[in-house]
């Protein structure tokens, strides 16, 4: 018998009721992005104008706490910067004094634990190749005495990384046997040690031998910044594989470059604007720098350029752009100039300026 005012419960109803509950819920809700207001106590940004960021190259032999605590210390600005970890490989620097944060991007290449560290000056919108790249100083030797120019020595130094500053002063005498170009070293490659260059008018090949400054540590044998020999890729992957996989994969480097990286056929398309006008060589990659002949944004203003003309004016245009890029054929400071999008090398005749030890790796 029931209790008066209480009645027994329907099951059935309940589990109907529970079950169109849980088929109303997704699950997979919808995400909904969150919007950031736009509000000065939200902003950092006049903070990080006094900083500079950086990156780790070997995250498992430099930790990132000791890193924080130490560098102020060899920066010499103790007490006038604070650090902050943005992750396990990336870390910012904010300074009291815009001269002490001059000092420190002037005195690269910095390292922590003997091994490089990648500092630059914080940017509010980083470009592509942001943190990517080791100003470095590198010395050129056995550089043959008929090709003792700035020309020369630049095109040399580009072999290891786009150079900014030749160390050069040829009404000088000249004690070292040894001139230093400064350097944008693309940490991803190897550290060259030396490269053999053919001679014009068949004179020849000289190998020509490069040191860098201020460069601790490398792998031993991928001669990369990124790690010990122990844990270096290739020689885990060549210890790893069967003769059958090992004669797979040298077919497959046959299409890298000789610094391992690899490198992308470009070709022009027969839709696109500059067929016929460049040829694929002059579009592609050079094989001893790794980068492209001409920049992308430079091929695009050239297709731009001959579709906004009729077709009599476009052949007078397809002309033009065929010929200022044969004429910068033997311009090699044109074409980083025109074809580049870079800034021609500063010459100086301070040739020791910046200058920082040769570590020896044997």
């Amino acid at each position: 018998m029931e209790e008066q005012g209480f009645s027994k419960p329907n099951a059935r109803g309940e589990m109907g009721n529970i079950d169109r509950a849980f088929e109303s819920m997704s699950l997979e809700e919808k995400e909904v992005p969150f919007d950031l207001p736009d509000l000065p106590q939200f902003s950092a940004i006049e903070r990080n104008k006094m900083s500079i960021l950086g990156r780790t190259l070997n995250p498992e032999n430099q930790n990132i706490a000791d890193l924080i605590r130490d560098m102020p210390r060899k920066w010499q600005v103790y007490g006038r910067v604070h650090g902050i970890a943005l992750s396990k490989m990336t870390f910012q620097f904010i300074l009291k004094y815009e001269h002490d944060l001059e000092e420190v991007l002037s005195n690269r290449v910095w390292t922590f634990n003997d091994w490089s560290i990648i500092i630059d000056r914080w940017t509010e919108t980083p470009y592509e190749d942001y943190l990517k790249y080791l100003l470095v100083w590198v010395r050129i030797r056995n550089i043959p005495v008929n090709h003792y120019t700035a020309g020369a020595i630049t095109a040399l130094g580009d072999i290891i990384g786009r150079v900014d500053v030749v160390a050069f002063d040829p009404d000088k005498p000249q004690t070292n046997d040894y001139v230093r170009v400064r350097v944008f070293f693309d940490v991803s490659r190897p550290v060259r040690r030396s490269k053999v260059v053919n001679l014009p008018k068949g004179g020849g090949s000289v190998t020509i031998l490069y040191d860098f400054e201020r460069i601790q540590k490398r792998c031993y044998h991928c001669q990369r910044l990124t790690n010990e020999k122990d844990k270096c890729p290739l020689l885990i992957e060549e210890h790893q594989d069967k003769a059958k996989d090992w004669r797979k994969k040298v077919n497959e480097e046959n299409q890298r470059g000789e610094e391992g990286k690899q490198i992308f056929m470009v070709t022009i398309e027969k839709d696109d604007p500059l067929y016929g006008v460049l040829n694929d060589d002059q579009v592609g990659v050079d094989k001893a720098t790794g980068r492209r002949k001409i920049n992308p944004e430079v091929l695009q203003q050239m297709r731009e350029y001959i579709l906004a003309a009729e077709e009599g004016e476009k052949r007078i245009r397809q002309e033009r752009v065929r010929k200022s890029v044969s004429d910068l054929d033997n311009d090699p400071l044109g074409q980083k100039k025109f074809l580049h999008f870079e800034a021609p090398p500063m010459i100086t005749h301070e040739v020791d300026k910046g200058k920082g030890f040769i570590f020896g790796y044997s």
